[in-house]
């Protein structure tokens, strides 16, 4: 089993405690102490040490976001992942096409 443990400054004044445990090959659990991340939902402090972001750890370890990263690579989690990244992309993309569609709506309605 493999634990990492890194102190995160959030909005809070303490820093959140971000705990990644691999209890087995295919396996990665993730828990945050900010209230997003006890409540089971999206964490964005999970998510930006997932993405090799160091910016807001504090507790020096950075160096260990090379272990997460190996962690990370073909547990479970990297395959749901990798499915919000691809579906944020697609989302931004729409959006653009609906942005220019209601220009070109607009351009429409003024003859």
């Amino acid at each position: 089993m493999q634990i990492l443990r890194f102190f995160v400054q959030g909005s809070a004044p303490e820093p959140y405690v971000v705990t990644f445990v691999k209890p087995d090959e295919n396996c990665l659990n993730a828990y945050c102490t900010c209230p997003a991340g006890e409540n089971g939902q999206y964490c964005k402090h999970r998510f930006g040490l997932l993405n090799g972001e160091p910016k807001n750890i504090v507790s020096g370890n950075e160096a260990d976001l090379t272990q997460l990263a190996t962690m990370f690579k073909g547990s479970d989690v990297e395959a749901s992942y990798t499915k919000v990244i691809d579906l944020e992309k697609q989302a931004t993309a729409l959006k653009r096409k609906l942005s220019a569609a209601k220009k070109d709506l607009a351009r429409t309605m003024r003859g």
